[in-house]
């Protein structure tokens, strides 16, 4: 479709539209899929679209978002909630931290994070965590703080940076992305943001925000596991490490393998996303539900509940596609893309400033990368793979900076961890805006390398 107006008009609708998302979640609460529904339609009735048109550019968005990038959120869930209820999550934590001296317990525990916030969302993982956090700072004396927040950074980051979240799932999809290289180049960014944003900052933070210890018993009667049958560590692990390794080999096949080859085309199949998950969640059910003495109704119910929690995000993921897809046909994105480029400011800094901006707007990590991964579309032309992946990588930074009181995340760890609103933001919100700082840096490193 061409442009419908000119650029002044093209980019005042791109700030009404996006200024009615902010406004309609932040103060009417609406729900992000209305918000995003209704910005994409002000958008385009700005610009002097035709309706028409502009319902076809959503409901396209929409549909292709969903058919790139919902199947892959299901399966994820799918896989995270067998982790969960076969008792693995806790193979995993019970393992790493039996064997770490109270020195090493932080670095223990943001490497936790990170393995259990490898294939499960963020929200999922926590309320999972939330019960060693607890156990673990009540057995040794120390904080929540200096036990929590390293966990809280290895699960943001994951969240942030390496498939299969939704937010860097769905950038991947708009910018189109290679998948085994973003998740490769996200898990090396997301390796020193853990430490500096983790263990590191956990230090400076325990002086600012003081003692928080774990009072009370209310997470002691939900961890009554003690004599349920587990499958073991390295079964565990190499379960969940599984697709992570498809997907990289597949780029490592793009690499190093002859295009007209069988073993180059069996690494091109099982290394793209939904086979990797696929594959992932069927040996799962072995590994992790039959290994665990799961029967078969067991398995069905587990894997079944997994999906009702995911349903709002898939429908966000889809909306925010549908806008993207509206900034594109009305020429918006273009005219940004053209500012960009004539200003010589950095992509990578521009993709990170928008995503932050929006993400501090309505505080949703999801939103913010959807959003910005749309207007930075029309930059990735000619662009190299291995750019296309640290624009991701950029975008993903940007969307977890400073979670503050328009984030229902933060007032999840406010009230888990009993701290007041100046002890959550000194701690949790602050160390987001360093891990998003952080990634970003390391991302400007990596672009040089690339």
């Amino acid at each position: 479709m061409t442009p419908a107006a000119g650029t002044a008009q093209l980019v005042t609708a791109a700030l009404i539209g996006i200024g009615l998302i902010v406004v309609l979640i932040v103060w009417l609460k609406v729900h992000p899929f209305l918000a995003l529904t209704l910005g994409s339609l002000t958008v385009g009735a700005v610009a002097t679209m035709p309706l028409a048109d502009t319902l076809e550019s959503f409901t396209a968005g929409v549909g292709s978002t969903v058919a790139g990038v919902g199947v892959l959120i299901a399966l994820g869930a799918m896989f995270g909630k067998l982790l969960a209820d076969s008792g693995g999550a806790d193979q995993i934590v019970d393992t790493i931290v039996g064997r770490a001296s109270p020195r090493m317990l932080p670095w223990a525990m943001a490497t936790i994070g990170a393995i259990i916030g490898l294939p499960m969302f963020f929200e999922i993982g926590l309320v999972l965590l939330m019960p060693v956090i607890y156990l673990v700072a009540r057995r040794t004396g120390l904080s929540l703080i200096t036990v929590g927040l390293p966990t809280l950074a290895g699960l943001s980051a994951m969240h942030g940076f390496v498939p299969p979240h939704p937010g860097p799932l769905a950038a991947i999809d708009v910018l189109s992305a290679e998948v085994g290289l973003t998740l490769g180049l996200g898990i090396l960014v997301a390796i020193p943001t853990i430490v500096v944003a983790g263990p590191l900052f956990t230090r400076l933070a325990e002086r600012w925000v003081g003692e928080v210890h774990a009072e009370g018993a209310q997470f002691e009667a939900s961890r009554d596991t003690e004599g349920a049958r587990r499958p073991s560590f390295a079964v565990t692990l190499a379960t969940v490490l599984l697709p992570v390794v498809l997907m990289m080999a597949k780029a490592v096949a793009d690499l190093l393998l002859d295009e007209d080859g069988l073993p180059y085309a069996f690494m091109d199949f099982v290394g793209e996303p939904l086979v990797a998950l696929l594959v992932a969640v069927l040996v799962a059910i072995f590994t992790l539900g039959v290994g665990s003495g799961m029967d078969r109704d067991g398995i069905s119910a587990s894997i079944g509940a997994s999906l009702p929690p995911i349903a709002g995000i898939i429908l966000i993921v889809g909306a925010g596609g549908g806008f993207k897809q509206v900034l594109i046909d009305t020429g918006i994105a273009e005219v940004i893309a053209d500012f960009v480029t004539d200003s010589g400011i950095s992509v990578l800094l521009v993709a990170w400033l928008v995503a932050v901006l929006i993400r501090l707007a309505t505080g949703s990590a999801t939103v913010a990368t959807i959003t910005a991964a749309g207007i930075m579309v029309p930059l990735t032309e000619g662009m190299a793979q291995g750019d296309v992946s640290l624009l991701v990588l950029a975008i993903g930074a940007g969307s977890v900076f400073f979670s503050h009181v328009n984030d229902a995340g933060f007032w999840l760890i406010k009230e888990y961890f009993g701290m007041s609103v100046g002890q959550t933001i000194k701690s949790w919100s602050l160390m987001e805006t360093v891990l998003s700082v952080s990634g970003l840096v390391v991302v400007l490193l990596l672009n040089v390398v690339v």
